[in-house]
């Protein structure tokens, strides 16, 4: 689609979320959490947790809350703020399901037949899926755009639906003839850690749905599991080697090679410049006692939240209060653009 002739002028903010489903892992940290902690430094930040994204498929009503719960306690032990950003539930804001509604009505189905992940989540069996599992990439534009978001932090396997927000906005503002009304949000993917792979096979993306656990590193993990678990991760019998370009074949290496990098916030090839010639008898060791240090705080701080719901509930419910503040004069907005009756005062 063609850009804008008038361009977006409002203030820059960042949306992002995550879903209430499993133990949030190491690659969530990394890949995830630990930018929400960063951009809060230098953006407006609004932080969802998904629930409407996580009924999709079924969910438990018995815990769906209690998961909510977690994951908002893995945002606070990671160290989002909630003094310098939003964190709330998705369900708790409700202009989130009213203008999936309305883009509902701008997206085409042919945008929708192209997004790869249903494909690849329904399989063979895409006619007995839900509705919702379909059309999520729609609820997640309005998620985005019902808070004007300029900026996304994304995975790559998220990057074509970040697209297809950037087409509704566009369409949006076309249909409607208003020119800038929504930013066409931009991706952050850039920065270590935006991939972590399993420590199993280092060509399958970290997963908590791994029925292996020695595949991943939970958020709950004590200090002597994440130890055990770098020390068995799958590795090759070469040492370190000196050039980036000898990690292509060995993903397993890279995977490690890049959470070390992650964790310490310097380049894959500064590692490789650290260790090259090393064995694992070596890099393994230094590995583990670097994420015991960085990942086994933010368990203790996680398990003081997990054992003191009240306070998470307190941070939801003021979040939630915040959210609804930005997101209900922008839902007003948008009534009037598409010529919605309203209540004369």
């Amino acid at each position: 689609m063609s850009q804008p002739a008038v361009k977006y002028t409002g203030p820059p903010r960042v949306f992002s979320g995550m879903q209430p489903t499993g133990d949030l892992h190491l690659g969530n940290y990394l890949g995830a959490l630990k930018k929400f902690v960063d951009l809060q430094h230098s953006h407006e930040c609004v932080y969802c947790i998904v629930d409407l994204h996580a009924v999709t498929v079924w969910q438990d009503p018995k815990i769906l809350a209690a998961q909510t719960r977690n994951i908002a306690a893995a945002y606070l032990a990671a160290g989002v703020d909630p003094d310098k950003a939003i964190i709330y539930p998705q369900s708790a804001v409700r202009g989130h399901t009213e203008l999936a509604w309305f883009f509902n009505c701008v997206a085409r189905i042919g945008w929708l037949s192209r997004m790869t992940q249903f494909k690849e989540k329904s399989g063979k069996n895409s006619e007995n899926m839900s509705v919702g599992l379909y059309d999520y990439p729609v609820l997640q534009a309005a998620d985005i755009l019902l808070f004007k978001a300029t900026h996304v932090p994304v995975g790559e396997d998220q990057k074509q639906h970040l697209e297809l927000s950037r087409d509704i906005a566009q369409k949006f503002n076309n249909d409607f003839e208003v020119p800038g009304f929504f930013p066409l949000p931009e991706p952050l993917i850039k920065g270590p850690g935006a991939r972590i792979m399993s420590l199993r096979d280092g060509t399958k993306k970290m997963s908590k749905s791994d029925p292996s656990v020695n595949s991943r590193i939970n958020l709950t993990d004590n200090a002597d599991a994440i130890a055990k678990k770098i020390r068995k991760a799958k590795t090759d019998a070469g040492v370190i080697p000196e050039s980036l370009k000898e990690l292509d074949d060995r993903p397993e290496l890279a995977n490690l090679v890049g959470i070390y990098g992650a964790f310490a916030e310097i380049s894959k090839q500064q590692v490789l410049d650290k260790y090259a010639g090393k064995g694992f008898g070596v890099f393994k060791p230094a590995l583990a006692e670097l994420a015991v240090e960085i990942l086994h705080p933010i368990t203790e701080r996680m398990n003081d939240y997990l054992k003191n719901p009240d306070e998470t509930d307190r941070v939801l419910a003021k979040g939630a209060q915040a959210a609804n503040q930005i997101a209900e004069p922008i839902l007003a907005e948008i009534r009037d653009v598409m010529g919605f009756w309203k209540l004369k005062p």
